[in-house]
């Protein structure tokens, strides 16, 4: 019966792909020894969900689940549940973490060494508006991480004046680079970066930075890391646990605020990504 109505739809002029999907719903089997078809469970599509494998989340994801910090072979048999409770509590997080990353301003792109790639005016005026926005915000933030590349620096320098006795750490971690071959591949993407080099330094800095709050924090914590496009967008793939050779599908502007949240139980969400909003559309670049 439903075979025959998926004819008469086609028939109709249902759109192929309508009746491609209808098709695929209709069961179908090989013919029996008596000639009667054996019926065969449908598939269903992938829009619909149901193709993602059960599980596919890792909640272990930063390798901070406080089951798995624990020994459980030095567990005392007699003891039981009650001490695995207790030691349980003294591993978990109790505070949400607010990571905010920046992208550097605008920057001479034409410098041939690193430290002449200095910001343009247009860039330096970003960064105000960026320091402006976040200061906006009301938010007690901890500490401002940047990376020691010098557009990252001369960002900072402008947006910690909107922060004062905001702490700030420099890093080589957070530098700029290519994390991982792009998939689906991108022509006009051919990093003089080798992957293998650069890769594992961007890793790095996702394992060090981006993490659940440690058991001993006990305020959420809001804090800033000023540094690349391809470094945030390789973060973001990370925490979000989506692929991470998509990186370069996404785009951020200038400037641009892209805000995670780590809950205490490992669960990560995305706020914002790339938002530009607080600048006039005049002073929005991607360079």
């Amino acid at each position: 019966m439903a075979f025959r109505q998926a004819l008469q739809l086609a028939a109709c002029g249902l759109a192929g792909g309508s009746a491609a999907v209808l098709f695929s719903a209709v069961a179908v089997g090989k013919p029996r020894a008596g000639g009667d078809a054996e019926p065969r469970a449908a598939e269903p599509p992938a829009w619909n969900g149901s193709a993602r494998p059960p599980g596919v989340w890792d909640p272990n994801w930063d390798r901070r689940e406080p089951l798995s910090l624990i020994n459980l072979r030095k567990r005392n048999v007699e003891s039981g549940e009650e001490e695995l409770a207790s030691r349980l509590d003294h591993y978990k997080a109790k505070a949400t973490r607010h990571i905010f990353l920046i992208r550097h301003s605008q920057y001479h792109v034409d410098g041939s060494l690193e430290k002449d790639r200095t910001l343009t005016a247009l860039g330096r005026e970003q960064a105000e508006l960026t320091g402006l926005r976040l200061a906006s915000l009301g938010l007690k933030f901890n500490k401002i991480v940047h990376s020691s590349m010098t557009r990252a620096i001369e960002t900072t320098d402008i947006i910690s004046k909107h922060l004062p006795g905001v702490c700030r750490v420099s890093t080589d971690l957070l530098r700029e680079g290519a994390p991982i071959e792009p998939d689906p591949p991108m022509s006009h993407w051919k990093p003089e970066a080798v992957y293998y080099e650069d890769g594992a330094r961007i890793e790095a800095a996702f394992r060090n930075y981006i993490h659940r709050a440690d058991a001993r924090q006990e305020e959420d914590s809001y804090e800033i890391f000023i540094c690349h496009a391809n470094v945030i967008r390789y973060i973001v793939c990370r925490a979000l646990q989506f692929p991470p050779e998509g990186w370069l599908r996404l785009s951020l502007n200038n400037g641009s605020i892209t805000h995670l949240v780590i809950r205490p139980n490992g669960r990560v969400a995305l706020r914002s990504l790339g938002d530009t909003g607080f600048m006039p559309p005049d002073k929005i670049t991607r360079s």
